[in-house]
């Protein structure tokens, strides 16, 4: 039976309700057409404010082939996101004792890191986790014969006519090279550690290593060619690797999971994770890492690019705020998790394909930036 006090409640519940939808359907609207506009194939979004998730939905296309819709339980490849990760199991290494961010990279890889243009110039641990190493993927960086003078002749290539510390560029196998020591100094397979100690303690469904994830979550992931105006599947994304697990050795080999673009999950999960950086390293009272540790890695240290270690520091997202995250490119794919600290919201956007640029900047595209704002405007401001 419904009391007398319940009932004079009613009225501004039914208020809450309607703002709410109200909401929904502006930004579903909004979405809608800034899709058509990019030819997105895909879109799933989640908003976040204060400890909740306050709204995730999913747009557009799971697969073009097959006509399957994209829904929330999609696993992407979140692509250059994944660094989060990689920082994030190296700060709990320091915390135990084991590593350093002051450690000498050489010292802790087993061959000589080493600027030959500054051979006394030490690559700290902290210097490649903010690109500030000198290094760069000049000779790629799936493999860390890259940058290995025992491996390779064209070594001295992967590094940068600076000193370590005295430039920025943002360089894949810092994360690479950080992934194996991560793997080195924790004893666990690097795949394995992150999933233990950061995804399990999450509830979160997801990792580095495909075959140990469900292949029909996967989302498609669409390049598009500016030529022919077409969009191709990018089936590398998902790649199996099986094989390259059978000659692994650990603390050399983490390449193949790809720790600078290779997590798998949900864009729900993402966010997250997400919140876990917005609270300092803690979320539904689960801590991941120390205050401390996590606001080493906001920090910034290098201001025209606002980075900090595997995170960054934005104000051309939202206009007027300070916006704390990262995004990646991968495969088509573009992914963006960004958060404001001090007013304690955050937004993930990831599409699987689009037609687009960047007119606004050289890290978050004109889509991703238009899907922001249009988040922002109906539920957060």
């Amino acid at each position: 039976m419904i009391s007398i006090k319940s009932l004079h409640l009613l009225p501004a519940v039914f208020i809450l309700w309607a703002t709410v939808s109200r909401a929904q359907s502006a930004a579903e609207t909004e979405i809608n057409a800034i899709m058509a506009k990019y030819q997105a194939v895909g879109t799933s979004v989640a908003v976040v404010k204060g400890d909740a998730v306050i709204y995730n939905k999913s747009f557009g296309l799971k697969n073009t082939e097959t006509g399957e819709p994209l829904e929330n339980d999609g696993i992407f490849r979140i692509a250059s996101i994944s660094k989060s990760f990689v920082t994030t199991g190296i700060m709990q290494l320091v915390e135990a004792g084991k590593l350093s961010l002051d450690d000498d990279v050489s010292d802790l890889i087993g061959f000589r890191v080493r600027n030959p243009a500054y051979p006394d110039s030490v690559i700290t641990l902290g210097l490649i986790l903010s690109h500030r190493s000198s290094i760069n993927d000049k000779n790629g960086y799936f493999t860390l014969d890259a940058l290995n003078p025992d491996k390779n002749p064209e070594w001295a290539n992967a590094y940068n006519a600076y000193a370590p510390n005295d430039g920025y560029q943002y360089c894949n196998l810092n994360f690479n090279l950080a992934g194996a020591i991560l793997e080195k100094y924790s004893g666990e397979r690097f795949d394995r550690y992150i999933h233990r100690h950061i995804l399990e303690p999450l509830g979160i469904y997801g990792g580095y290593n495909v075959d140990e994830l469900d292949s029909g979550r996967f989302v498609t992931l669409y390049a598009y060619d500016g030529e022919t105006k077409d969009f191709t599947a990018s089936p590398e994304a998902y790649r199996s690797r099986a094989d390259a697990l059978k000659t692994y050795v650990m603390g050399y080999s983490t390449p193949v999971f790809s720790p600078t673009g290779g997590m798998k999950m949900t864009v729900a999960d993402l966010a997250k994770v997400m919140t876990m950086h917005m609270h300092h390293g803690i979320v539904d009272g689960t801590r991941i890492i120390s205050a401390a540790s996590s606001r080493a890695m906001q920090v910034v240290r290098t201001a025209e690019s606002g980075y900090g270690m595997s995170l960054r520091t934005i104000g051309n997202l939202i206009p007027g705020k300070l916006m704390t995250g990262h995004e990646g490119i991968a495969y088509g794919l573009y992914s963006a998790m960004y958060f404001q600290p001090e007013e304690q919201f955050g937004i993930v956007v990831i599409t699987n394909g689009c037609n687009t640029g960047f007119s606004h900047g050289d890290v978050i595209n004109d889509f991703l930036l238009e899907v922001y704002g249009s988040l922002y405007r109906n539920f957060l401001q």
